[in-house]
């Protein structure tokens, strides 16, 4: 009765002890994941407390993968000799590992069919599994191995205690990732969304949201097409995590057709995934396939209600996650924001563009007009005003005074009216070009010029034009508003550019948005391409700097 006793005290001791280490194990283990240990460390910590605690020969955790596959997460081996981990491998039949994930439930194994060869390999009889379950989601499972007996009874639930650990450690760093990602992707798109506000030129935000769209998702490669009536699509923007070289944007057109992300979205209008590309087809797919990638995800680009492009991310390794789509989203509204700022900035531009054009064609057929018309008749008028003089008797002195009035008077009319045809459209810079122009102007302003024209040989038209009207603004400017006595105007090209700089020493102050006439001429010079800037400082006077390209198109023609 006595040694009875002293066994049924031993077994009560040592079930103490057994679950006291257990409590430990658990505490442990706990403690790394209310310290938000990184999942890696989690795994490692977890798969040797299970060891040591069941006294198993090998533990090893996995994570279901698709395409029955699954990567080892964590592994401990009683000898050392453990399974290698974060290697992705196929799902074996006659698995612990398939039968929990086709039930959901602990499962056990006896013999051991293994996960694979590697397992076989480490002499491994018998198992038991217990899943590992996410947020209601089969996320993995832990395995307890043997190379020897089967693993006691009771063993699925001593292991459901940890998978439970691991399961809220899974939750939280999911949580922490997705804060931290959505954080990210708010930063991305504010950055996106400034250059979009500032009007940045569409291929400098292609860039930044390929860019952004393949960190903030992770991404192996990220790229922006270019949709064709026909379907085709030109790449016009492309990103790499490893920053090697791929198509370069506008060099490569994609031809329609096939199975693959960019046709799918041309011909629905909707997003589209291939998860994996061995089963694609088409140029899009080839290209694909040549790049390594296996998986891809586009959203459409719509700028006013019509398809225009794609915004595609792809990995090399593994299906992009389910959200990816919705995520996509908020760049390709940005891109249709800044598509259809940049198209009606450029019909803003063409439309001012077409309206300088009229009114300097205007001002050429009123200055002709006035030239063979009005003024030709004016001198034949003078001619027989001036024959009917010479032929007066000398002593009709009063008819005489008479005709001199009307002689000096008719002289008058035709001074303002060269003047006035001189300012609608001066013949010298049709004839000349811009530097007598500019010299004309010069010697006629009332505040003293300093004139440097560094620069030899014709301009466009249209560039000679709109120079010639902001140094002749410039100096009516400074004669009615600025007390100046002295003016700089420097013409220079080189670059590609002309450089007008006018400057005075006058009161300075000059607000453009006040209607100081430089308003329209902002307008000529931006319709031409060109920039307008204006430094006048109070008390320093004013500087007033055009570029305007020599190379860009024409000017639409009204006609």
């Amino acid at each position: 009765m006595a040694l009875a006793n002293a066994r049924l005290h031993a077994q009560e001791h040592a079930t103490a002890e057994g679950l006291a280490d257990e409590q430990a194990a658990l505490r442990r283990v706990a403690t790394l994941v209310a310290e938000a240990a990184p999942p890696p460390a989690v795994f490692a910590a977890v798969a040797e407390e299970v060891g040591r605690l069941l006294v198993a020969d090998h533990t090893i955790m996995v994570r279901y993968e698709a395409h029955d596959t699954v990567t080892v997460v964590g592994a401990w081996s009683l000898t050392g000799d453990s399974v290698q981990v974060w290697l992705r491998r196929p799902l074996p039949e006659a698995s612990v590992s398939r039968l929990v994930r086709e039930t959901g439930r602990p499962a056990r194994s006896d013999p051991y069919a293994g996960m694979a060869t590697a397992e076989l390999e480490l002499g491994i009889r018998s198992a038991v599994g217990a899943p590992i379950t996410v947020q209601g989601r089969l996320w993995g499972l832990m395995t307890v191995a043997s190379t020897g007996e089967e693993p006691p009874p009771g063993t699925e639930a001593r292991l459901a205690a940890f998978t439970e650990l691991v399961a809220t450690a899974i939750a939280n760093a999911q949580a922490r990732e997705e804060l931290r990602g959505f954080a990210e992707e708010q930063a991305a798109l504010r950055r996106v969304a400034t250059l979009v506000a500032q009007a940045a030129p569409p291929e400098e935000v292609f860039a930044a949201v390929t860019a952004e769209v393949g960190r903030v998702l992770s991404a192996d490669v990220a790229g922006m097409s270019r949709y064709d009536s026909d379907g085709a699509a030109t790449v016009v923007g492309v990103w790499t995590s490893t920053g090697a070289a791929l198509p370069v944007p506008g060099s490569t057109r994609l031809s329609p057709g096939g199975r693959n992300v960019t046709a799918l979205v041309f011909e629905t209008g909707r997003p589209a995934r291939i998860d994996d590309y061995a089963d694609a087809s088409g140029p899009a797919a080839d290209l694909a396939r040549e790049e390594g990638l296996r998986a891809s995800v586009g959203v459409p680009i719509t700028v006013e209600g019509r398809l225009w492009g794609v915004v595609m991310v792809s990995s090399r390794r593994e299906p992009l996650r389910a959200d990816t789509e919705a995520r996509l989203a908020g760049f390709t509204e940005l891109v249709g924001t800044a598509l259809a700022n940049a198209e009606a900035q450029a019909a803003l531009t063409t439309s001012r563009a077409r309206i300088v054009s009229t009114a300097d064609q205007t001002r050429r057929r009123i200055e002709r007009d006035l030239h063979d018309g009005a003024q030709q008749q004016l001198v034949s008028l003078a001619l027989q005003l001036w024959a009917a003089q010479a032929a007066v008797p000398s002593e009709l002195e009063e008819l005489q005074a008479e005709l001199d009035r009307v002689a000096a008077g008719l002289t008058g009319v035709q001074d303002e009216l060269r003047e006035f045809a001189r300012g609608i459209h001066p013949a010298v810079l049709a004839e000349g070009g811009l530097g007598p122009a500019l010299r004309t102007l010069a010697r006629r302003s009332v505040v003293p010029v300093q004139l440097r024209v560094g620069m030899e040989g014709r301009l466009p038209e249209r560039v000679e034009v709109a120079a010639y009207y902001v140094v002749a603004e410039a100096l009516t400017n400074v004669a009615k508003h600025a007390g100046a006595s002295l003016v700089q105007v420097e013409v220079d090209a080189d670059d590609g550019l002309v450089r007008v700089s006018v400057r005075d020493d006058g009161v300075g102050g000059a607000d453009p948005a006040r209607g100081s006439g430089l308003v329209g001429l902002k307008d000529r010079v931006e319709a031409t391409g060109g920039t307008l800037r204006v430094d006048s400082r109070a008390g320093q006077g004013t500087r007033l700097l055009v570029e305007l390209p020599i190379d860009a198109g024409q000017p639409p023609d009204s006609t």
